[in-house]
């Protein structure tokens, strides 16, 4: 073959931009922390993206959609806030697409997602020492009544586009990777598009399908969800599609989160651990059953908080 020729150069598989590599993630079965082949759990593992989360899929299904629909155009601002996956995958799809991106965010998110904003170009907005993602939420709405030309407000708490994300794409990769063979849904909630998505296509597929809804515990240290008694609940949340809720504390997160690290060998998250000790309790409680669960993030993002164990430091 005359590789020098351009009708005979052969496919080489090489991505266009880092932006097709997102999805198609592992699904992968716990083993050793719960080992009963009557109730096997597969967790999705999200940390296969190409910035580490489950966010990059909202972030370029909003993005794409907006530019479809002419809301947003060459020149303008991407805003959001955000707890740090959601503004990183829209830094990496600014980044590509050439769009300059505006977080607004807590002061007491990890430093390695406040480092990784930068590296990618964002810009960072703080809200108040005390404040929360609720916080930062009407920061971003202020910014954007301030400058509605200047900004595309993002919404991920709104976009119809978070949950047709999970909709036609996590959701179909499961049912694929399962072969069919799922009972149990349980995910943690935290812009709610996950669970929406996923629960309403992978019920047209099972209508017998259990969704276990997954919450931390009031005033809680899990970064990236909501517990929706104390915070606002966001608009595409659908609470028709849970069977039930179930609230987890901050120890148990952060132990199953180290459990998953020492025993399974995946770098997780702290949300992960929440997601995998409700799958736990569920696999715990019934006699037979597929369980899936979703890790959002990896554990990289967590090194500077006290989810992981720091040795001592050369003299």
């Amino acid at each position: 073959m005359d590789y020098n020729r351009g009708a005979m150069v052969p496919s080489t598989g090489v991505a266009d931009s880092i932006l097709e590599t997102i999805g198609d993630t592992p699904l992968v079965r716990l083993r050793r922390l719960h080992p009963a082949a009557e109730t096997p759990i597969d967790a999705k593992i999200e940390g296969a993206n190409p910035m580490g989360s489950v966010k990059e899929r909202i972030a370029l299904k909003i993005v794409e959609a907006a530019e479809r629909r002419g809301d947003l155009k060459p020149g303008m601002t991407l805003l959001e806030s955000s707890s740090g996956n959601t503004g990183i995958g829209l830094a990496m799809v600014g980044a590509v697409k050439g769009y300059p991106v505006v977080i607004t965010m807590a002061q007491k998110v990890t430093v390695e997602r406040r480092q990784l904003l930068r590296a990618l170009g964002a810009e960072i907005v703080f809200t108040s020492a005390g404040g929360g993602s609720d916080e930062a939420w009407d920061l971003a709405d202020r910014l954007h009544a301030e400058n509605p030309g200047r900004y595309f407000r993002v919404g991920q708490y709104t976009r119809p586009e978070n949950a047709l994300a999970h909709f036609e794409g996590t959701a179909e990769e499961v049912w694929r990777q399962t072969g069919g063979r799922i009972d149990w849904l349980v995910l943690t909630l935290g812009t709610c598009g996950t669970l929406v998505g996923m629960a309403r296509r992978l019920r047209q597929y099972n209508p017998a399908l259990k969704v276990v809804a997954v919450e931390p515990q009031a005033k809680h240290a899990q970064q990236g969800l909501r517990n929706m008694s104390e915070a606002r609940v966001p608009e595409i949340m659908d609470w028709t599609l849970a069977d039930e809720r179930m609230i987890v504390a901050d120890e148990d997160a952060f132990r199953t989160a180290r459990e998953l690290a020492r025993v399974e060998g995946i770098f997780a998250g702290i949300s992960s651990g929440t997601a995998v000790w409700a799958a736990l309790q569920v696999a715990r409680r019934i006699r037979r059953g597929h369980i899936v669960t979703l890790l959002p993030d990896r554990g990289e993002k967590y090194l500077s908080t006290s989810l992981f164990p720091r040795g001592p430091e050369p003299a």
